[in-house]
C-alpha cells in the first residue's frame, strides 16, 4: 500500500507504483491544477513539490511528476498548487505572478507558483540568482520571462525581511497555508510500511526511463530503489569521494566539501538540467543510461572513477568507469546487478577539473558534445591526464591515447595542438540532429581547447590553439 501526504489528505493506494505521480494526481485524484505538457520533464508545468521528513526537519524539493513513479511519494508529502492555496487570497507567490502581469493563458502559471514556493520552503540562501535557479526548469510560451523575473524579485524582496526557519513566519506572511506545520507529525505518526516490491524493472529517480518507457512502466513489475539506504549519500575519506547511485545532482550540489575541492562545481552542474530534475535524478541512472552524451557520465569518467556493483547476494564487484561501457548502450551489468557506488581521488593542490558542454539551448539542454578534464600538473610538466568526451562516438568516451599521451610533456601549446590530433583520431563521430559529423569535431577541439584557456588563462588564451589548428 503506498502511503503518503497529498497536499492535506493522507492517501492510501494500491494504485501501481509504477503509475506515474502526474496521473494519479489529476485522474484519481482531480487536481488537475498540475498540467500535462512534454511528459519528458522540461515544461514544467507538472511542478509539484515533495516534503521528505529527515530528523524531525522536512526538506521540500520541486519534482517534475510527469516523469516521477507513484511508488517513489511513499511516506512523502506531496504539494501541488492546491495544496499551496490560501482561503479567499493569493499567496506571496501567486500575487508576485499578478502583479507583475507574469501570467497570459495561465498553462504554466500552476509550476512557477509551486517552484517559487518551493524556492520560499527551501533552505538555500535567499536571492535573486537562486530564485531564478529554481524556476530555471519552467517554461511559458507567451509572456517572456522579463515579467516573471520581476515576480521572483519580489518574492526574493519579501523574503528578505524572514526572521526565522520554522513555517511559521512563511504562514504568518502567506507564503504557505497553516496546514503545513502538521505535516511533520503527520507524517511521523504513519505506519509506512516497507512497499511491497515485486521483481521487476529497477527505477530510481525515473528521469530518463519515464522520457521513453512511461506507459510500460506503469503496467509492468517496477522495482523501486530510490529509498535504499544503502545506495545513498556523499563521503570523503582519505582523499576520495565515494557517491551512492542514488545521490542525486542536488545533493552533489548542495555537499559543501565537495564544493571546497571543485571551485566551479556548480556552474558545471547547472549546465546539466533543471532544478526540478537535479533533485530526482540518480547518478546510478545516469550511468547505465550509457547515452553517449550523459553529462555525469562524461564528469566522472574524466575523474577516473570506479564503480562498485552489487548483485543479488550482495557481493560486490569494483570496476574502472572507462571500462564499463562495451558499446552503444551496452555496458557490462549482469542481470540483478545493480550500481552501488561511484569513487575517485579528489583534486590535489596540484591537479585541476573542467567540464565543458556545447547544446542548442545555453542551458538545461541534451549536449551536442561535452568535455571533461582532470589535469595534474607540477612546474609545468603534466603529471597525469585523463580527458573525456561525449557525443563523438557510441559510447560515453574516455580518450586512452590522449590521456598517456599528455602525461610527462610539458605544458606548451604545441602539446595541446598535438594532443588535439591524438584526440581526432579517438574519436569516431558521426552526423545526427545534433550536428553533422564535421561540427562535431570541431566542437570537440574547441572544446579541448577550453579547458586549457579555462584552467589556465594566464598561459593560454584561444588564440594560441585556433591560430595553429
Amino acid at each position: 500500500m503506498i502511503t503518503f501526504i497529498l497536499n492535506n489528505k493522507t492517501i492510501k493506494t494500491s494504485e501501481h507504483s509504477g503509475t506515474t505521480l502526474l496521473d494519479f494526481v489529476r485522474y484519481q485524484q482531480r487536481l488537475t491544477g498540475t498540467k500535462i505538457g512534454c511528459r519528458e520533464g522540461d515544461c514544467g508545468a507538472c511542478t509539484v513539490l515533495v516534503g521528505t521528513l529527515l530528523n524531525n526537519t522536512i526538506n521540500y524539493q520541486s519534482i517534475t511528476s510527469c516523469i516521477s513513479p507513484l511508488g517513489n511519494a511513499h511516506g512523502k508529502h506531496i504539494v501541488t498548487v492546491e495544496g499551496t492555496n490560501l482561503k479567499d487570497k493569493l499567496t506571496t507567490a501567486q500575487e508576485a505572478m499578478k502583479a507583475n502581469y507574469a501570467t497570459q493563458c495561465g498553462f504554466c502559471t500552476p509550476g512557477f507558483v509551486v517552484a517559487l514556493t518551493g524556492f520560499a520552503l527551501s533552505n538555500s540562501e535567499n536571492n535573486y540568482n537562486n530564485a531564478l535557479d529554481a524556476i530555471s526548469g519552467n517554461i511559458c510560451r507567451c509572456t517572456g520571462y522579463k515579467a516573471i523575473e520581476k515576480a521572483a524579485h519580489q518574492v526574493v524582496e519579501k523574503l528578505e525581511n524572514k526572521t526565522e526557519t520554522s513555517f511559521d513566519w512563511l504562514i504568518e506572511n502567506e507564503f504557505i497555508p497553516e496546514y503545513f506545520k502538521s505535516i511533520p507529525q503527520r507524517l511521523k505518526d504513519i505506519e509506512i510500511a516497507d512497499l511491497n516490491q515485486p521483481k521487476g524493472k529497477y527505477v530510481s529517480g525515473g528521469t530518463d526511463l519515464y522520457v521513453q518507457q512511461a506507459d510500460h512502466l506503469a503496467d509492468n513489475d517496477v522495482h523501486l530503489i530510490a529509498e535504499k539506504d544503502y545506495l545513498k549519500g556523499i563521503t570523503i575519506e582519505n582523499g576520495v569521494c565515494t557517491i551512492g547511485t542514488n545521490a542525486t545532482v542536488s545533493d552533489l550540489w548542495n555537499h559543501s566539501d565537495v564544493n571546497s575541492f571543485f571551485p566551479k562545481l556548480k556552474k558545471h552542474l547547472k549546465l546539466v538540467s533543471s532544478e526540478q530534475i537535479r533533485n530526482m535524478a540518480s547518478f546510478g541512472g545516469n550511468l547505465v543510461n550509457a547515452s553517449p552524451i550523459g553529462d555525469m557520465t562524461i564528469f566522472f569518467l574524466a575523474l577516473n572513477s570506479d564503480i562498485t556493483i552489487l548483485d543479488q547476494d550482495q557481493n560486490e564487484r569494483k570496476k574502472a568507469l572507462k571500462d564499463f561501457y562495451l558499446d552503444y548502450k551496452k555496458y557490462d551489468l549482469k542481470d540483478g546487478e545493480l550500481l552501488k557506488a561511484i569513487s575517485f581521488n579528489l583534486p590535489s593542490n596540484y591537479s585541476f577539473f573542467n567540464f565543458e558542454k556545447v547544446c542548442k539551448r545555453t542551458h538545461l539542454d541534451i549536449a551536442s558534445v561535452n568535455s571533461a578534464i582532470h589535469i595534474s600538473v607540477e612546474n609545468d610538466i603534466i603529471i597525469e591526464a585523463h580527458v573525456s568526451i561525449g557525443g563523438v562516438a557510441a559510447i560515453p568516451k574516455y580518450l586512452h591515447e590522449t590521456s598517456t599521451f599528455l602525461a610527462g610533456k610539458t605544458l606548451f601549446s604545441e602539446t595541446i595542438l598535438e594532443a588535439n590530433e591524438m584526440l581526432q583520431k579517438e574519436i569516431s563521430s558521426i552526423s545526427d540532429v545534433r550536428g553533422t559529423s564535421d561540427y562535431k569535431r570541431l566542437l570537440a577541439r574547441q572544446l579541448f581547447f577550453a579547458h586549457f584557456t579555462e584552467l589556465f588563462p594566464k598561459k593560454f588564451t584561444l588564440n594560441d590553439f585556433v591560430q595553429h589548428a
